[in-house]
């Protein structure tokens, strides 16, 4: 029944998220398109710290390269659309590869410190290559394919792409890799004890989460049609981060709605004063002393609570029917004898 409901839940989100093109004007539309592009982000980062007990600060990097590398070889080679696309999540992948076979030696603050001096790194890159990046003034100029110029038509095509890669997430989450990178995050020796190479999945995991991360990259590339040292520098990893816990560490959706009240609550507050980020900030601290679980994570554990109490009140009552029948029963049999 609960397995039902949620689908409901997903169906009737997917038709209010195709009818946005129809019902909102064009500034909500961006928004809206930008809302999927982190939002996938942060789930790719969700993938890692939710699932895998990795939280990363790197994957701004991540994000870049494939953001970089589409608006190179768009902008300055000439390169097919697609095919710029797919060489940023691979160049992405082949970064991540490198990346990750030196994080996953480390874990928890060291594995943060370790991850936040990779996203340096690119952003180092993006900021002193300047033959490649453009330095300061980044890669500008990047069109979209001839079909999807308009801004509602590229926003259904992030839509479709956010569906089918978040699609592959789940599957990959509930895959036997997924439930063993779980119970890595719960106990990695125990895991290891029971013959898990630990090494490999970890690293398996950061390379899923960095096919993520490019794809929202490639997206963004598009979307925005101007990189800078700006798209990888740590504010977009800590936005990242923030968005998984604001939503729900270790939720599926969670990520995504964490990236809906930051980007909309971004550019709504700053309509009113520049000092939104004290804002957003007041939001977030108040968010991990009130609900530590995330939105989601606090609401599905009311809800978990709230299943045990009607449980248990039905035990309660049937218990009792139970032994006023069997008073009853006993009742009506010294009747009959004392007749």
């Amino acid at each position: 029944m609960v397995s039902w409901w949620k689908y409901g839940v997903i169906v009737l989100l997917l038709i209010a998220a195709a009818l946005v093109p129809q019902v909102l004007p064009t500034f909500w539309i961006s928004i809206a398109t930008e809302v999927l592009i982190y939002g996938l982000l942060a789930m790719s980062v969700n993938f890692l710290g939710g699932y895998g007990g990795l939280v990363s600060l790197g994957h701004a990097g991540l994000f870049g390269i494939s953001a970089y590398t589409v608006g190179y070889l768009v902008t300055r080679m000439g390169v097919n659309h697609y095919v710029a696309f797919l060489a940023g999540v691979l160049l992405t992948l082949a970064v991540g590869a490198i990346f990750g076979g030196v994080a996953i030696r480390a874990t928890g603050i060291y594995f943060l410190m370790i991850t936040y001096a990779e996203g340096m790194v690119v952003w180092g890159l993006a900021y002193r290559w300047a033959k490649v990046t453009g330095a300061e003034n980044g890669i500008r100029g990047i069109t979209r394919p001839e079909l999807f110029t308009k801004g509602w038509q590229y926003y259904y095509v992030v839509l479709v792409i956010f569906v089918l890669t978040i699609y592959l997430m789940w599957r990959v989450l509930n895959s036997s890799f997924g439930l063993t990178l779980r119970g890595i995050r719960e106990c990695e020796p125990r895991m290891a004890a029971l013959g898990y190479n630990v090494q490999v999945h970890k690293f398996l995991g950061y390379m899923w989460s960095a096919f993520f991360a490019g794809i929202a990259g490639g997206l963004y590339a598009y979307y925005n049609r101007f990189v800078s040292p700006s798209t990888v520098q740590l504010s977009v990893s800590s936005e990242s981060v923030l968005m998984m816990v604001l939503g729900g560490v270790g939720t599926f959706f969670g990520p995504l709605l964490g990236s809906l009240i930051i980007i909309v609550g971004r550019n709504m507050i700053s309509l009113y004063t520049a000092r939104w980020p004290i804002i957003m900030g007041t939001i977030f601290v108040l968010t991990v002393l009130l609900a530590p679980k995330g939105i989601i994570g606090t609401l599905s554990a009311w809800w978990e609570q709230r299943k045990k109490v009607s449980a248990g009140v039905v035990e309660i009552v049937e218990a009792s029917a139970r032994k006023e029948v069997g008073a009853e029963g006993e009742v009506r049999v010294g009747t009959e004898s004392q007749s």
